[in-house]
C-alpha cells in the first residue's frame, strides 16, 4: 500500500478531474532525472536550484580533482537526497500555487487512491456553496 496526498484546485469546475495525487516517500524519477523532473512538474526555481547544485559539484570536482569513485559517490548521495525530498518539494509547490491539500489516501495505485478518497469524502469535491445564499430567491 502506498500513501498519497490529494491536492485539489479550489477554482476547478470538475474537482475530481483536477486532483493531483503526490506519493509519500522516495521519488525514483527525481533521483534519476533531477532537474528535468522539476521542469516536468513546472517547478522552475527548484529546477534552477538543482541544476546549479549539479553544476557546482562538477566545477568543484574539476577544481579539487576528485577520483572518479569519490565523485560518483557524491553524485549518488546528492541524487538520493533529491529523491527523498522531491515529493515534499512538489507538495510545497502545489500549496504555493493555491492548491488545497484535501487529505490522504492509501491504495496500491493513484486511481484507486482517488476513488477511495472520493468514496470516503464526497463533500470534499463539492463545488456548490452551501448555506442560504446558494438557493435562489423565492425558494
Amino acid at each position: 500500500m502506498r500513501v498519497f496526498s490529494i491536492h485539489l484546485r479550489p477554482s476547478a469546475l470538475t474537482p475530481d478531474r483536477d486532483a493531483v495525487l503526490v506519493k509519500e516517500g522516495f521519488c525514483w524519477p527525481a533521483f534519476v532525472f533531477g532537474p528535468f523532473w522539476a521542469l516536468w512538474h513546472r517547478m522552475w526555481f527548484a529546477a534552477i536550484g538543482l541544476l546549479s547544485v549539479l553544476i557546482a559539484l562538477g566545477v568543484a570536482e574539476a577544481l579539487v580533482r576528485l577520483d572518479p569513485m569519490t565523485y560518483s559517490a557524491v553524485m549518488i548521495g546528492v541524487a538520493a537526497i533529491i529523491g527523498f525530498c522531491a515529493n515534499d518539494w512538489r507538495r510545497n509547490a502545489l500549496t504555493m500555487r493555491g492548491w488545497k491539500m484535501a487529505g490522504l489516501s492509501a491504495a496500491s495505485d493513484r486511481d484507486l487512491a482517488l476513488r477511495r478518497f472520493i468514496d470516503l469524502h464526497p463533500d470534499a469535491l463539492d463545488t456548490q456553496p452551501t448555506g442560504p445564499s446558494s438557493h435562489p430567491v423565492g425558494y
